[in-house]
Parts: structure tokens; C-alpha cells; sequence
């Protein structure tokens, strides 16, 4: 299968590891990467063990894997998931999932993967998170693939329809497993929510039967998760500068972000794939309308899903409740753990400049949006 025509975006082959490996034991860059996931171990020692990796999965396994437990294991109070039933090995899907953290959400599921024994999927990353040729050949080796942004009009139609050709080519040719966010960008208010670009691009290289093109990609709703936000701060900054200007991103903020992320607290984490939208589904929600009505008819369908499926902790109820000054929810925690969320709040607004008050209402509410998205259901 010729590939060439994704060179541009796609994540390397087996055949390009080894010196993609050489490349990264010369990068200074991979001894504080080492140093985090091997403390009192031999750097020489790993850095010769990654000279010797020849696969994706060499590189998977020897590296990634114990990289996202060692995560886990510091970071939270336990990772946990559930769906994936009567899934196949050896069949592609693609995980649509919201998003809340630029690297873990991915992460988390590919652990949930090698758990099951499956195949890992391929990772959609934007062009503007791979700032460096380390991370290129870190990304790339690690079955990323390039999202190509900020281009004029035309050049956008040009890489949305090459991203669209990789990921059914990746799912119904090859059998390969991709994960590739809702939206573009995380949310930062907890809404989530399936934007239409997103569909339309993955339309964009269908035969024009509608409801077979969507059928085709087995399409996996995915909800990860996080009972502490990750950079719940950041995005509380980033939301009230919004309310004033435009909020311009600095040098090095996504870079920022990445590292926050990971080494944040989060408590506990949770991951729900659910079965594969179906032929009848995709069918029931677009029997009628035009395109756009489609569209739109489809990410309502996952959102649906998505949100249903998105397990709410201590954290979102006590959010709730004080946001909107009641007990709504009291059944499902204490007064101790409301002293402990409102502690935690205070440390974690302690270094942002700005109105008390304000900081704090936007804080509560990118945990209480979560119960605000599931009372649509009646809860």
C-alpha cells in the first residue's frame, strides 16, 4: 500500500524506527525525558536499549507503556474503563473523544489497549504541538499523525481532505485504530461538545452515500474522565482573560500546558468506550434534512453518548452545588470533602492575578458544566 501521498502527515513505519531512535539518544532532550521515567537507573544503559528498537511496538512497549502507568501511578488515585465489548483486534475503529488534556486523553487509552491486549491506535496531534524535531521523532514513532493548521482557505480544504483520505484509508484498508478528538483544541469550560467541522472533514473523503460513508468507520463515542480537571488553573486563566480580550497564547504555552498535564494531580480517571455508531443509528438521525442537517443530526448523536457516558465525580457535584448556592446533590458527598474542594480551589487560584470572586465562578464552573451537560438527561 502506497503511503507516500501522506508523507506529510503520517507517523512513521517500522522500517523508519531505527534511525528515528538513532536521532533520539543524540537529542539533549531525551535524558530529562529518561530521568523522569527511570529515576536511579542507568541513563547509558537505557539509551542503549533504545538504540536497539526496531518496531512501533518496540518503541510502544519498551517506552510508552511504562511512560503512562509510571503517570498513573504518580499522578492519580487509579485509572479505570470500560466498553470495548465485542470489539475486534483486527478490525480498525475510530475513537472520536472529548477532550480534556492534550496528550493524556490519547494516553490513557492507548493503556487501556495494551491492557486488553490490543492493537494501540494511531494519534491525531496538531501541527503546532510538534515544535521540534525530538518531538516529531517521539510523536511520529509513537504512531502519531500531523493535523495541519493555520493555512488560508485554500490550503485548508487541501489538508482536511488529505487528513480525511489518511484516517478512512488508516480504518477501512488497513485496519488501523485511530483516536482523534471532538473538537479542535480542549475544552476549557467543560461543555463537551462534537463540532460539525470535524464530521464534515471526515465526510469529505466519502463516496457521497452518506449514511455508508459514516458506517463505514465504526465510528467509537469515547468519555475519558478526570475527577481533578487537568490544568484546571490554566484554562480558569485562559477563560477570564477572554472575558476582556482576545486571548493570545505565549511562546511555549501549548509546550506549558503538555507538561501541567501530565503532572497535575487529576484523582481518579475513568474511560467508557462505547459500541461503534451503527448503520441504523447513522440512519435513524439523518433520514431527513439537508447535509448540514445531517451533520449536525450526527454530533448530537455523540454528544449524546459522550456525555451519557461521562462518569461524574465528588468534584462536579460539589461544583454545582456551590455555584448555584444549593444542595442539590448533597447525597453524593460530605462536608469534609466540600472543605477539602474548596481548599484545593484556593491553592490552586492562589497564583492568578484577577477578581476573587470571578476566578472562582469560572473555576466552579468548568467542574459543574459536566452536570450541567447530564441533567439534559433527566438526572
Amino acid at each position: 500500500m502506497d503511503l507516500h501521498e501522506f508523507d506529510e502527515i503520517r507517523p512513521y513505519t517500522d522500517e523508519e524506527i531505527a534511525p528515528a531512535m538513532q536521532r533520539l539518544v543524540q537529542s539533549p532532550q531525551l535524558e530529562g525525558v529518561l530521568t523522569y521515567l527511570f529515576p536511579g537507573q542507568s541513563y547509558d544503559l537505557h539509551k542503549e536499549r533504545i538504540r536497539g528498537f526496531k518496531t512501533i511496538w518496540d518503541f510502544q512497549k519498551g517506552i510508552m507503556e511504562h511512560a503512562v502507568k509510571k503517570i498513573v501511578k504518580d499522578t492519580s488515585s487509579g485509572f479505570t474503563f470500560d466498553g470495548f465489548k465485542d470489539f475486534a483486534a483486527d478490525k480498525g475503529y475510530l475513537y472520536v473523544s472529548n477532550h480534556r488534556d492534550i496528550v493524556l486523553d490519547s494516553a490513557l487509552l492507548q493503556l487501556a489497549l495494551y491492557t486488553l491486549d490490543f492493537p494501540t491506535t494511531e494519534i491525531s496531534f496538531g501541527d503546532n504541538l510538534m515544535s521540534s524535531d525530538f518531538v516529531v521523532d517521539f510523536g511520529k514513532s509513537n504512531k502519531m499523525f500531523k493535523v495541519l493548521r493555520n493555512a488560508n482557505p485554500r490550503e485548508f480544504y487541501k489538508n482536511s481532505m488529505l487528513l480525511s483520505k489518511y484516517i478512512r484509508l488508516a480504518v477501512t484498508e488497513r485496519q488501523s485504530s485511530v483516536w482523534i478528538a471532538q473538537r479542535n483544541g480542549r475544552t476549557k469550560d467543560g461543555f463537551d461538545t462534537t463540532e460539525q467541522g470535524i464530521l464534515k472533514m471526515f465526510d469529505m473523503s466519502g463516496s457521497g452515500r452518506f449514511v455508508d460513508d459514516f458506517a463505514e468507520l465504526k465510528i467509537v463515542p469515547m468519555s475519558v474522565s478526570y475527577e481533578y480537571e487537568p490544568c484546571d488553573t490554566l484554562k480558569t486563566n485562559e477563560l477570564y482573560v477572554s472575558r476582556r480580550q482576545k486571548y493570545v497564547k505565549m511562546p511555549g504555552e501549548d509546550l506549558n500546558s503538555i507538561v501541567t498535564g501530565i503532572m497535575q494531580f487529576k484523582g481518579r480517571i475513568h474511560i467508557v468506550a462505547a459500541p461503534p455508531l451503527t448503520r441504523e443509528q447513522i440512519e435513524g438521525v439523518t433520514s431527513t434534512g439537508d447535509r448540514n442537517d445531517r451533520l449536525k443530526a450526527i454530533a448530537q448523536l455523540m454528544d449524546d453518548v459522550i456525555i451519557s457516558n461521562y462518569k461524574l465525580w465528588k468534584t462536579n457535584y460539589i461544583a454545582y452545588d456551590l455555584l448555584h448556592q444549593g444542595h442539590s446533590y448533597a447525597g453524593y458527598y460530605s462536608q469534609a470533602d466540600v472543605e477539602a474542594f474548596q481548599s484545593y480551589m484556593g491553592y490552586k487560584l492562589s497564583g492568578l492575578e484577577g477578581e476573587k470572586a470571578e476566578l472562582e465562578e469560572i473555576f466552579l464552573t468548568i467542574y459543574a458544566n459536566s452536570v450541567v451537560n447530564r441533567r439534559r438527561f433527566g438526572f
